[in-house]
């Protein structure tokens, strides 16, 4: 049924006379403000794995890889005790980083943990696959322990941006630490 247009003209005033179309414009506003945050986090996520030189990963593209076996390596670089050890990725191993980008090592923020520490994690085949998350997006301890990988020599590295909060999402089943 097409409103008639007379209609339109008597309703459009009574709506801002009465507050109502109030609502309705402050919808759209803020569809175009969280746009501009969609925006400002693509962007800042693809900075990031340019300047760290690794690729990406999906949560679904994860989950089959799981799924298949393929051989691979997955970190968390999340807290220990606020997150990994109550939920973490299947299989994955625990390698805490900062959430500041990390360029110089600082073994003060990675929990007391050297570069040689995490090369010995991270193995001694350069192309292994290995994949690294945290928490979701925004966070960038993932960020830190990927571009750390590929500077370590690794060619085969993967950034899991929608983490731990993307993986329960998607209703997979998580492990905790032993």
């Amino acid at each position: 049924m097409r409103i008639p247009e007379w209609m339109l003209n008597l309703l459009l005033p009574v709506l801002l006379i009465f507050g109502l179309a109030g609502p309705a414009a402050a919808f759209l506003d803020n569809k175009f403000e969280k746009e501009l945050e969609k925006e400002a986090a693509a962007v800042k996520l693809v900075r990031e794995v340019q300047r760290g030189g690794y690729d990406v990963i999906t949560t679904g593209e994860l989950k089959k890889w799981i799924d298949s076996g393929k051989d691979m390596l997955i970190v968390d670089t999340m807290p220990y005790e606020a997150s990994y050890q109550k939920n973490h990725i299947p299989g994955a191993v625990q390698f805490l980083f900062p959430i500041p980008e990390m360029t110089k090592w600082d073994t003060e923020k990675t929990g007391g943990k050297t570069r040689e520490d995490f090369l010995k994690l991270l193995g001694e085949d350069n192309d292994k696959p290995i994949v690294i998350y945290c928490g979701f997006v925004k966070c960038t301890r993932s960020h830190n322990g990927a571009a750390w990988a590929v500077k370590l020599g690794y060619t085969d590295v993967y950034r899991h941006p929608g983490g731990i909060f993307a993986w329960k999402g998607a209703d997979y089943p998580t492990e905790e630490a032993e």
